[in-house]
């Protein structure tokens, strides 16, 4: 199973890396990226040691790790928060334009549709998406290919009333954000984050490259004119294959493979 946090659930028992130190990657990659934003908790040393599958001695190491280099604060009766924050400064950019973009490279793309489910979302998926944790929701993993060569992994999470027209066969022949856009909904808006993480195994197995390999992670949490949540995306790309470019006198956005 391939998720916005689910994936994250996996170690490799055979690389040489540390099994702690590949949960401290992953965690770190998360609050950097701010899907686990400033004040926000962490995961129990119980919940890590379940969901990783390790004993709560490795769990707790991976804590220690994010502890020592300020990430999170460790609190008795309150429990792990994130105490690092984003240094980064909007850039704002024309909405239509950066759809517009999108469209166009979802079409030069070929996809493969991994999963959609209908589903409870959780934290911190919940969060970027803008609903409360447990809303109901429309998830879609697919994987785009370039020239014969996985390029990127996308998870998708819409609110399952604008959901309708997700299906494997509308997956294939058109942009997430084109469907959400037949919903009757127009895009008022969009907060992009892009940052540099390590691939966990699930992720290295599905592009081809190896475990801890550097990806670019996008994300995408897409508003209404109203404010109202439509569409979060999160693509983890290949380095190696993947690039965006920014062109600041127009505002666009575009992306180089």
């Amino acid at each position: 199973m391939i998720g916005a946090n689910r994936e994250m659930f996996s170690v490799d028992r055979k690389t040489a890396v540390p099994l702690y130190h590949q949960i401290f990657l992953q965690l770190r990659d998360e609050i950097v990226s701010g899907s686990r934003p400033f004040g926000s908790l962490m995961p129990t040393e119980q919940e890590l040691s379940e969901n990783f599958g390790v004993s709560r001695i490795t769990a707790r190491r991976a804590m220690d790790e994010l502890a020592l280099q300020h990430f999170v604060a460790r609190k008795r009766r309150v429990g792990t928060q994130v105490i690092y924050n984003l240094p980064v400064k909007p850039i704002e950019a024309d909405i239509a334009k950066a759809v517009d973009s999108l469209v166009t490279f979802g079409r030069k793309t070929k996809v493969t549709v991994l999963e959609i489910t209908r589903e409870e979302v959780g934290e911190p998926v919940a969060s970027l998406l803008g609903v409360a944790a447990g809303s109901r929701v429309v998830r879609a993993v697919r994987l785009r290919w370039l020239d014969g060569e996985p390029l990127g992994c996308t998870i998708a999470h819409v609110p399952e009333h604008l959901g309708f027209m997700i299906n494997e066969k509308s997956l294939k022949e058109a942009p997430i954000v084109s469907l959400v856009q037949q919903s009757g909904r127009k895009f008022g808006g969009a907060a992009q984050t892009i940052a540099a993480v390590s691939a966990d195994p699930g992720m290295a197995a599905l592009l081809k490259i190896d475990p801890i390999a550097p990806l670019l992670r996008v994300t995408r949490a897409f508003h209404d004119e109203d404010g109202g949540p439509m569409l979060l995306t999160q693509a983890y790309y290949r380095a190696d294959r993947y690039q965006v470019r920014f062109d600041l006198q127009s505002n666009t956005i575009q992306a180089a493979f």
